[in-house]
């Protein structure tokens, strides 16, 4: 039973975080709990790109971006996992140097001090030499880097299921056991 942070950044790509939401309902059995940050953007993000204010009806705790007092602020809460999906490159630019200025940015900075595991989903395309060495300095310290980079050769049918094919393999880090496509395999 995994305990798992969400952070949904700012950045476009808000059907990533909807489809991980919704893989994370789904995985309950394997999960002992949710907490979930969002920025001010990313609710904005949501109910443009998606239509809908949906994020807050799904079965998880949901915290404040201002709140250090959630558990995961600190490392004693033991959440073994944190993944940030979307992530806008000025969340992960604050990582990489430190800067813990609200709750999203303090969560990643505890897991990486606690040696644990840290998923960055950026969907910012092209990237600059500042977002490369900023990747380079959190893959460094023990962070994933797991652009939001579809694959097509499931053969996805529409905007979920490529979004999942992304989604599936951020389970897949998280540690978490999921029927899905897998390469080779009928």
């Amino acid at each position: 039973m995994k305990k798992i942070v969400v952070a949904i950044g700012g950045s476009s790509g808000s059907i990533y975080a909807k489809v991980l939401l919704d893989r994370l309902k789904m995985l309950e059995k394997q999960i002992q709990k949710v907490g979930v940050v969002m920025s001010d953007n990313a609710k904005l993000n949501w109910q443009l790109e998606l239509g809908n204010k949906d994020f807050d009806k799904y079965p998880f705790d949901f915290y404040d971006k201002n709140n250090f007092m959630a558990p995961f602020a600190s490392g004693s809460a033991k959440y073994e996992t944190m993944i940030i999906c979307p992530c806008s490159m000025g969340i992960l630019g604050r990582i990489a140097t430190g800067i813990s200025n609200d709750l999203t940015t303090r969560a990643a900075d505890v897991i990486l001090k606690e040696r644990r595991r840290l998923i960055l989903v950026p969907r910012d395309t092209p990237y600059s030499l500042i977002h490369i060495n900023n990747m380079k300095t959190i893959t460094e310290a023990g962070g994933i880097i797991c652009p939001a980079s579809p694959s097509f050769y499931s053969h996805p049918k529409n905007f979920e299921e490529l979004a999942a094919t992304v989604v599936d393999r951020i389970i897949d880090l998280a540690g978490l056991d999921l029927a899905t496509y897998r390469w080779g395999e009928t």
